[in-house]
């Protein structure tokens, strides 16, 4: 099948106490209104607000001096969902690999919106959004990949990056493919797992805060409500199934954007506007949570 949007058969959803922080932010926001994937989505860096196509171009950091901002001396990864030529390589993302309480494919092709917008072309376009408005803050930050690469990287080697990095944070940016009338974005946080080459131990409160943190500013910016059929309506779930996560070794979430699937979240994933409010609730959450 050309897209994997199955949900794992292990999801559940587990409201948390951070629900609180989430709901404190949505009460003070003008309307936090209503969109999420499954699996562990390109362009260019897109000009804040540009629609139509965009095309690949380098990162500048390490090419120029960053500005000065909040950010200056933190280091920030930014994981695109998926690559846009996981479709042409599947026999290489079916590859097993561990993910250190068991094994799984290497990466999935990611869903899309029925009128065949794909998650790996959202995903990276929001990921150039967001480094774009992060670099402006002062923050180092890496992709872990730029569709610079015939498919992947699995998803061992995305971990394996935020960790090399020493990140102060990583996101990996998705969008899911649920049912219709399935709406809202969630966060997904790390389980505490240990096993094989896995041990989130040391970032499962870290990483709870960044999610935190980020649902809130992700809810008032966007406008959209936390999922309404995932986490509770919390906007947050954790999981102990993607290797993503379980290898992770610094602070680090997935974030489900919306559900590609369902018309009213699809037209506002499609929306250039809508994805520039995404990447800015992401940046915002990101810097509330590195400056503490």
């Amino acid at each position: 099948m050309p897209y994997d949007d199955s949900p794992p058969p292990t999801r559940r959803a587990r409201p948390l106490s951070l629900a609180a922080a989430l709901a404190a932010v949505c009460l003070t926001a003008a309307g936090c209104g209503g969109g999420p994937e499954t699996g562990e989505a390109g362009a260019a860096p897109p000009r804040p607000g540009a629609d139509g196509a965009t095309s690949a171009a380098p990162t500048p950091t390490g090419k120029q001096p960053l500005p000065k901002g909040p950010l200056t001396g933190r280091t920030v990864v930014i994981d695109p969902g998926h690559n846009p030529g996981n479709r042409d390589h599947t026999r290489e993302i079916n590859q097993q690999v561990d993910i250190g309480t068991g094994r799984k494919e290497c990466d999935t092709t990611g869903t899309a919106t029925n009128d065949g917008y794909a998650e790996a072309r959202f995903t990276l376009d929001v990921s150039h959004r967001l480094r774009t408005l992060l670099e402006t803050e002062g923050a180092r930050v890496l992709l872990t990949h730029d569709a610079d690469r015939p498919f992947g990287p699995c998803i061992d080697e995305r971990a394996r990056i935020g960790n090399e990095a020493k990140a102060d944070a990583v996101v990996s940016v998705h969008a899911d493919g649920s049912a219709v009338g399935n709406r809202g974005f969630h966060v997904i946080l790390p389980a505490e797992v240990k096993g094989g080459g896995a041990d989130t131990s040391k970032i499962v409160k870290s990483s709870a805060d960044l999610g935190a943190k980020i649902a809130g500013h992700f809810a008032r910016t966007t406008g959209s409500a936390p999922s309404n059929y995932i986490g509770g309506n919390t906007g947050l779930d954790t999981r102990d199934d993607l290797g993503g996560l379980n290898l992770s070794t610094v602070p680090k979430v997935f974030v489900e954007c919306g559900n590609m699937r369902d018309p009213k979240d699809a037209a506002l994933l499609t929306a250039a506007s809508w994805r520039q409010k995404a990447a800015q609730g992401l940046a915002d959450g990101i810097t509330g949570y590195l400056k503490g």
